[in-house]
């Protein structure tokens, strides 16, 4: 695969219908379900950005989750649309961190944050490829 020359999507939304089994006896998400929701919102990103997890594997490039935190603020519950925002807050040479609101209606109900660590086949650390820094991170870095 020919991967594009940078990234040019920082954020990207995307919808959620909890269903009925990811939620517990009185139809709230379960709590362990929002990593699962943080991993759809990247993944929609990095799509976004004309990439697939499956082409940087298949490359040699792979993310670890070195630190998460989820902050719950109001119960999200079974079959409401919700929006999640996932946001690249920034791309190190080692690491990418994302930011998460999940909201419905406009109002936040949980928000997360996220550090990923690029890793070869082998999991030891590696660089980020270049063209996973953003236009703007790029100017910056010259």
């Amino acid at each position: 695969m020919e991967f594009p020359k940078s990234t040019k999507f920082d954020r990207c939304t995307i919808e959620i219908v909890p269903r009925y089994c990811e939620t517990d006896q009185s139809g709230v998400i379960h709590h362990t379900v929002y990593p699962v929701y943080f991993e759809m919102g990247r993944t929609e990103l990095l799509r976004a950005n004309g990439l697939a997890y499956r082409d940087l594997e298949k490359s040699g490039t792979f993310f670890v989750v070195a630190r998460l935190e989820v902050k719950y603020r109001r119960p999200a519950l079974y079959d409401e649309k919700l929006q999640l925002e996932t946001i690249c807050t920034l791309t190190t040479r080692a690491k990418v961190e994302h930011t998460y609101y999940l909201k419905r209606d406009g109002l936040i109900l949980v928000e997360g944050t996220s550090a990923l660590a690029c890793v070869d086949e082998k999991g030891k650390l590696k660089s980020i490829p270049d063209f996973m820094y953003s236009k703007v991170e790029s100017a910056n870095a010259e």
